[in-house]
């Protein structure tokens, strides 16, 4: 069974450190009683479901789209008619590239908080690579 280290787990689901052991003393998320503290993979999986699965801050809005990354603005460069729009969603850099209009529309700026909705049709799985 695959299990993660608090800091693991942590950078994981981009939260704290003390968020995850804080979620360990609730007994919001089990662990495996190794020492070092571990939290099963399994029980990270259904927590990181969970949390997705919290409401938005739309609750009117619905969308086909499943992945919604929310985070602050980092970056934006506008550059004649098109703009690219870097957003910092916990440990996931999401970057975008759309029309300078709509960039200056939405008034994105570092700092502001913006979400990245993806719909994708093609998406590719990796894992790391086993040590014998």
């Amino acid at each position: 069974m695959t299990s993660y280290r608090i800091a693991e787990a942590a950078r994981l689901l981009g939260v704290s450190d003390d968020t995850v052991r804080r979620w360990i003393d609730q007994g919001t998320l089990s662990v495996t009683g190794d020492s070092p503290t571990r939290v099963p993979g399994d029980a990270l999986a259904e927590h990181a479901v969970r949390l997705a699965e919290a409401p938005q801050a739309d609750p009117d809005l619905l969308s086909s789209a499943r992945n919604r990354f929310t985070g602050l603005v980092t970056r934006v460069q506008i550059d004649g008619v098109m703009a690219q729009v870097d957003i910092q969603s916990g440990p996931h850099r999401v970057v975008s590239l759309l029309s300078a209009e709509a960039a200056r529309q939405l008034d994105l700026k570092p700092g502001s908080l913006a979400s990245a909705v993806i719909k994708a049709t093609n998406v590719i799985v990796e894992t790391p690579k086993e040590h014998a």
